[in-house]
């Protein structure tokens, strides 16, 4: 099965929603590297030891907690690495919300090899599902913002966190740094100042011919002045500019937006607008009621809760320990 994210297989004809586009991702490669990482050149010595070669099953997913479902496609595609002749029936797709308790698909097949696929599997679902749930509750609050994530996902899952993004009704930032020019405050301050550093991206471009999304970010209103004025005298790539830690705590843990809603109405629409900075749960529906355009949290992806979710063959013992323990 084919699997890089350029040219995604026929795996995800039918997925409601495909992974974003990558030029050098292999998300197969992910799928393998997960795989190995779990057998150890060993295999699964305790299945090897408990479990007849031939013995088939059927297995039951199982949500544990109410949330968005997430990874369902990335999973099949772990059952198919692990064992093609395996089948995966779903009642949920990406993007659903499950309850406690609630089983949401099947996998049939050889158990030795469902049991090989688990861990991995629920791995990445669980991860997706968490991240898909809190960007789900984080996007309603922002409305009419869009939520954005950032570059603040786990080392080697960037693709995954991004797709779950996706499906808990987020959008993509950059990939990385090859997709997009977002002067910082490092290229700024290296640049020896934000009019240097957005003119330096401007001669870049033109040079090399290249077209691109050019973001900048501004941490002070006198820095958005200067943007603004720059882009009034010359003819620019700029298309958004990051108003950074302009949302400002409380004590009473309220936040003032107001040097935000400053900021916003001074660019006036000329450029779309992406609040950073202080973004939670219990502020981002005011800092969305700014006018901004975009809102970006690195907490959707770099502190995430897994959603809790079993694969469980027994289902009905699973479901009585569950209710036990609160978790069904």
């Amino acid at each position: 099965m084919a699997a890089t994210a350029r040219n995604p297989s026929k795996a995800f004809e039918s997925v409601a929603l495909k992974p974003p586009l990558h030029p050098t991702y292999d998300l197969k490669g992910i799928i393998k590297l997960a795989l190995a990482e779990d057998a150890g050149g060993q295999g699964d010595v305790t299945s090897m030891a408990t479990i007849p070669v031939d013995m088939e099953v059927e297995a039951n997913f199982l949500a544990k907690e109410d949330g968005i479902v997430a990874g369902i496609a990335l999973a099949e595609m772990v059952f198919q690495e692990v064992d093609p002749s395996l089948k995966v029936d779903w009642s949920q797709k990406d993007g659903d919300y499950v309850h406690k308790g609630l089983q949401f698909g099947k996998v049939y097949g050889r158990a030795h090899n469902i049991v090989v696929a688990e861990r991995v599997a629920l791995n990445f679902m669980q991860r997706m599902s968490g991240i898909a749930t809190l960007t789900k509750e984080m996007a309603d609050a922002a409305y009419p913002a869009c939520i954005l994530e950032t570059r603040k996902t786990a080392p080697g899952l960037r693709l995954v966190d991004k797709w779950a993004v996706l499906i808990g009704g987020g959008r993509n930032h950059r990939m990385g740094l090859f997709d997009m020019v977002l002067i910082k405050d490092n290229h700024i301050s290296i640049a020896g100042g934000i009019t240097n550093a957005i003119k330096s991206v401007d001669t870049h471009l033109e040079q090399k011919k290249l077209q691109m999304e050019v973001e900048v970010e501004t941490r002070t209103l006198q820095e958005v002045h200067e943007v603004l004025h720059y882009a009034s005298q010359k003819k620019t790539s700029l298309t958004r500019i990051m108003l950074d830690n302009m949302v400002v705590p409380l004590q009473n843990g309220d936040v003032d937006v107001s040097m935000l809603k400053e900021a916003v109405d001074l660019i006036n629409g000329r450029f779309e607008t992406e609040a950073s900075g202080n973004v939670t749960l219990e502020t981002i529906h005011k800092i969305g009621q700014t006018g901004v355009t975009y809102i970006s949290s690195g907490a959707l992806t770099h502190s995430v809760k897994a959603l809790d979710i079993s694969l469980k063959i027994d289902t009905e013992l699973a479901l009585l320990v569950g209710r036990r323990t609160k978790r069904a």
